[in-house]
Order: C-alpha cells, then structure tokens, then sequence
C-alpha cells in the first residue's frame, strides 16, 4: 500500500450511491491504461469508502446492491476503470506531458518520410500535433493514442510505418558483448555462431531507428562490425 499523503480520491457514482477509494495518481492511471498492476499496491486502504475524508466506509448491503459482492479487489476494479480519479492541474499536466511524449517518440522511432525515407524529427511530430489540434486522453493507452495520432497527422506529415531487415557481421573480440546488446535493441530472426568466434545474424528494427542501430554497432565493435540492409518490411 501506499502513504495516505500520496493518495488521491478515485470516485464511482452508481444507483444513487457514492464509491469512494483512496489511491497513487499515477498508478491508477496506469492501471486503467491496461497495465497490470496490483490493486492492493496502489491504494492507501483496503476500504471502500463512502466518504473517504470522513473515513465513512461503504456500508456491505450497499455493496451488495450495487456490485453484487462485498470483494474489495472487484469492487476496486470497477471503481479505478469507471469511475473519476480525482487529479490536480498540476498532476493531469504533467500526466499528459508524458504521455504525449511518449506518442511522440514512438512515432519518430518507428516511421518514416516515404518521400525521404528518413524519419520524422520529434519537432516536426510534435509541430504537426499542435496544428491538427491532437487531444491526448490521459486513460487511453499509447498503442490507441499512435493510431489516432497518425490519422490525425496524415493531412499533415507523410508517415508510414515500415521495419527493415538488416544482416551483422561482429567479429570475434566483440561478438560476447554485441549478442546482448542486439537481443535487447532488435527482434532476432537468425543468429550463427562461425568457426573464428564471430557472430553473424539477421535483425528486424523500426525504420526510424537505423541511425541509432548502426551508432550502436560501430561502438560495440569499434567500427570493425559489417551492417548490411537486406530489403524493407512494410
């Protein structure tokens, strides 16, 4: 559980009855995102409440009235993903900032200009937000906030979403290290270990991130790994 002090009022109104539960801001609202999270870990009480700032507890007939059960963790869940999290300006802003960022940096590492074949600056995604007027919904999860995102942004900004195969190389004194730091940066189709000690092996990566891919392996390798694009993946 957490510290009352952090805890902010999740509100559900039903059946003329007022639910009340004391949670973390910010992990209810990852929660209602979809996360999982356990209920018991973001509430500062195992109660709920009528009045939560009275310590009123919600009375069990009430309960049973309108929920059809007693069960804290039931009756939690359809509060959180129903009702009202009580957020100050200053919370929602920045809940909104991030999310908004992370919409933005997704877009910029996983598509591309097919006019240029580059990918978009985050400035340029994020220009082009303000001028469609994109609205980020702080409860909607980041995978339905991109699709909007791009729909709105299409009028705007070419944008397609594309991945692309890349064949490595890493030589012998590199190869330990390069295996981890790839597995953990690209999706992995095959993989070959060569008599000498290298590692060879084909990758999928965002188009968007190439830059980022080939920086990584000339550091890991200090120049001496081979990168070669075998074709796009639409």
């Amino acid at each position: 559980m957490i510290p009352l002090e952090k805890a902010v009022v999740a509100r559900l109104e039903s059946h003329g009855e007022k639910f009340e539960l004391l949670v973390d801001p910010d992990l209810a609202v990852r929660y209602r995102q979809g996360e999982p999270i356990d209920l018991e870990e973001m509430v500062a009480a195992l109660s709920i409440f009528e009045n939560s700032s009275r310590g009123t507890r919600s009375a069990d007939e009430t309960m049973v009235r309108v929920f059809h059960t007693t069960d804290f963790v039931t009756i939690a869940d359809r509060i959180v993903r129903k009702g009202e999290i009580h957020l100050t300006a200053d919370q929602r802003r920045h809940m909104i900032a991030e999310k908004r960022k992370q919409v933005i940096t997704f877009i910029a590492r996983n598509a591309i200009n097919p006019q240029t074949g580059l990918p978009h600056p985050p400035q340029r995604i994020e220009m082009a937000m303000d001028e469609a007027k994109v609205n980020i919904d702080l409860y909607k999860n980041t995978d339905e906030l991109v699709r909007e995102t791009v729909k709105a942004l299409r009028p705007i900004l070419p944008i397609k979403f594309e991945e692309v195969r890349i064949a490595v190389k890493i030589p012998p004194d590199y190869a330990s290290r390069a295996f981890g730091e790839i597995r953990n940066t690209a999706q992995m189709e095959k993989e070959e270990w060569q008599k000498d000690g290298s590692w060879i092996c084909i990758v999928r990566i965002p188009a968007g991130i190439q830059g980022e891919f080939y920086d990584l392996i000339n550091r890991i390798t200090k120049g001496q790994g081979e990168v070669r694009i075998l074709n796009q993946v639409y």
